[in-house]
């Protein structure tokens, strides 16, 4: 599906969409007709009525669709309830719900209409901020993991949408230039989100570690990024003990990841982001429960929205230096498999020992990390479905984080704000640390049921060398059951954008 976002009223196609969408809220449903028509008065009257029925209230995320019967030359408006002002996450929200409605109408050209202070923005959303929000939720909200039928509906190839003043608004140019720069933005993040979600949604069969890299390379060679791609007879020689132990299970080896972007050559700053690409996880010999083991495929979420956020990098080229590591890797069970009771010499030298081999996510990321410090990163964010205990912790709905630098976690916090993705971070007191110390070796991959989240996480931690460093576990996050907003059932693509807003932001 392609999406081409346009804004301002056409005169020579006035009202000649399939659909019109009003965004509208419960305050303005509460007010008598006067003389200020919505869309057209006899469609205006209906929605009252609903309204005043108690069947449409106008609330956040409430849709209504009335079919026009010839009354207007759209065949259905479809009025979105939000706040009644121009908040980022509003807008998006209010955009996915009507991205929904529209695929069931199968329309190919849709008509937004924008009130006046949506258009010239807030303190806390500013036209740009609204045009992304607007462009994003829709582009997200239309997703659906594709399914793998032989036979399957036909959809439309591509949707018009044009972003259009209300009545009496008058044309501003420097408004248009605005909304304009706002919508390229939206669609950039937005794909960026979709190439997450596919990658991720990728059944375990169709993508291993060697097809992972490729998907790297391509994006590599698009941008004209360096790319290196470690295998695992170089990865032994590189003496990355932990890559290796999680990823010699299986037939399909391991790889390290790395991908290069210059874009501040006088900086000495170099951002390491690094993403946990297991490609499939049974949990190895500690073998988990059958039960779910198919959302396993998502274990590489983290990875993708490496990939995802270093697409946006690619075609912003902000003035920043990164440096993407991904370790990927299958975590399986067999003759070759790591133990419970192996000790690995991880790539920093620090030795591990496994105590859990279905623990295995920190021990390529400590791998990922050093590759990522010998590259030259002065920080480090990593991104990973670490543990279920975030989810006991913070469900579904917010991203768990670990740091060692207060100032570089609210700076990411502020990165997920803009992007509506909620980060709760964690304390690190010095007990949690302990923990993880081992008497076989200098530290154990898993401090036990308690904590489990912060114990994960600095695991990870011990290998950033005393540099700022936030981990991010998107456990909780990263799949859902059910659609919600914006996000996706299945992969939600989370963090993309928010790793995406820290960098492409940053001059």
């Amino acid at each position: 599906m392609s999406f081409t976002f346009t804004y301002g009223a056409d005169s020579a196609n006035a009202n000649q969409a399939d659909v019109v969408i009003k965004l509208i809220s419960g305050e303005e449903l509460k007010q008598p007709a006067g003389d200020k028509v919505w869309v057209q008065a006899s469609i205006d009257d209906e929605v009252r009525k609903r309204h005043a029925r108690g069947l449409f209230k106008g609330a956040r995320g409430q849709r209504e669709t009335i079919a026009t019967l010839g009354l207007h030359a759209s065949d259905y408006v479809i009025f979105v309830g939000y706040e009644g002002q121009a908040t980022a996450d509003g807008l998006r929200e209010a955009a996915a719900g009507a991205a929904k409605t529209v695929r069931k109408l199968r329309a190919k050209t849709v008509h937004v209409l924008l009130p006046k202070h949506v258009i010239d923005g807030t303190a806390d959303c500013h036209p740009e901020r609204a045009a992304q929000s607007l462009s994003e939720g829709f582009v997200l909200g239309w997703y659906e993991r594709p399914k793998r039928k032989r036979e399957h509906e036909q959809a439309a190839d591509s949707i018009d949408i044009r972003f259009v003043p209300e009545e009496g608004i008058e044309q501003d140019d420097a408004a248009a230039a605005r909304w304009s720069y706002g919508i390229k933005r939206g669609q950039l993040f937005a794909d960026g989100v979709i190439f997450a979600r596919d990658l991720t949604n990728m059944p375990g069969n169709e993508l291993i570690p060697e097809g992972l890299a490729e998907y790297a390379e391509e994006i590599a060679h698009r941008y004209g990024f360096d790319v290196e791609i470690i295998d695992e007879f170089t990865a032994i020689d590189q003496g990355m003990g932990g890559l290796i132990g999680v990823g010699k299970g299986s037939v399909h080896p391991p790889r390290m990841i790395v991908l290069h972007y210059q874009g501040a050559e006088d900086s000495s700053d170099v951002w390491g982001i690094v993403g946990k690409g297991i490609t499939f996880d049974t949990g190895g010999i500690s073998l988990k429960r059958a039960e779910g083991m198919e959302d396993m495929i998502g274990d590489m979420g983290g990875a993708a929205a490496i990939l995802g956020a270093m697409r946006i990098i690619g075609e912003l080229k902000p003035r920043v230096n990164v440096v993407a590591v991904i370790a990927a890797a299958e975590n399986m069970p067999s003759d070759r498999s790591m133990k419970p009771g192996d000790v690995l010499v991880t790539m920093s030298g620090l030795t591990v020992e496994v105590v859990n081999t279905d623990a295995e996510g920190r021990l390529v990321l400590a791998d990922a990390m050093t590759t990522a410090i010998r590259r030259g990163a002065t920080h480090l964010i990593d991104v990973a479905t670490l543990t279920g205990a975030v989810e006991v912790a913070l469900g579904n709905v917010a991203t768990g984080a670990v740091t060692n630098n207060e100032l570089l976690l609210q700076e990411v916090i502020r990165a997920g704000r803009s992007s509506g993705e909620r980060i709760w971070p964690f304390p690190s007191y010095p007990e949690y640390r302990k923990q993880i110390e081992s008497d076989a070796a200098d530290l154990k991959n898993s401090g036990g049921r308690y904590g489990g989240t912060i114990t994960g996480g600095l695991f990870i931690g011990a290998f950033v060398e005393e540099r700022p460093w936030v981990h991010l576990d998107i456990a909780g996050t990263s799949w859902l059951k059910a659609a919600r907003g914006w996000e996706s059932k299945g992969a939600t693509g989370v963090m993309v954008r928010t790793l995406a807003e820290l960098l492409a932001t940053r001059q």
